[in-house]
């Protein structure tokens, strides 16, 4: 099993990349795991003191759930990976059930924070972007895809998800095997990566 870890600044365009690695890949082969599913369960507060919540600092995340994932993933067991909603701003009481494969992709802000977590990657990308660009992609998405207020939107960029950035996410890019900037499509970058998971797979 090979295991990829795919993080960077909100924004950044994650999810571009991932869907670029995989475009090409056999379906079926290639599992997808989001740092999001993994936030902690907020059930004890009301939806008002959630929406507070910081949730671009490291203890944002059940981390040590994420890790048990993983390693049941790798002993081939199938796990129930959390379902999160952004509008409730908690876990649903749903989940995804996720079989073992030939590559997991794990993508998400914190991902190369956390030492357990990057001990059980095989590769670990960061992906680039302009801080103004990350703003408008991160406006335009807690907007109008997660019911945020304009205005509430701009206030938690100023006082928790840009000095989280600064504090743990950009540092996190010095574990990188390879960082990908994505202002642009990084051809090189990408057909990297997907050779090596071809390499895996055996195509």
């Amino acid at each position: 099993m090979l295991i990829i870890g795919i993080a960077g600044g909100t924004g950044c365009g994650k999810t571009t990349v991932v869907n670029q690695i995989i475009n090409e890949l056999p379906i079926g082969e290639v599992s997808i795991i989001s740092q999001d599913s993994y936030y902690n369960d907020l059930s004890h507060l009301e939806l008002e003191e959630r929406r507070k919540t910081n949730f671009d600092h490291p203890q944002s995340i059940d981390f040590e759930l994420l890790e048990k994932h993983l390693s049941q993933l790798k002993n081939g067991q199938a796990i129930n990976q959390p379902v999160y909603s952004f509008l409730e701003c908690n876990r649903t009481e749903k989940t995804i059930l996720t079989h073992p494969c030939k590559v997991i992709i794990v993508e998400g802000i914190l991902i190369l924070t956390n030492a357990k977590i990057r001990k059980m990657l095989d590769i670990k990308i960061y992906v680039h972007a302009d801080s103004d660009e990350r703003l408008i992609r991160r406006l335009k998405r807690d907007v109008n895809e997660r019911g945020w207020d304009l205005n509430d939107t701009l206030e938690k960029y100023q006082t928790s998800i840009k000095p989280m950035h600064l504090q743990f996410i950009e540092p996190s890019k010095e574990y990188a095997d390879i960082i990908i900037p994505n202002n642009k499509y990084n051809t090189v970058a990408v057909d990297i990566v997907r050779g090596v998971i071809n390499q895996k797979l055996g195509l």
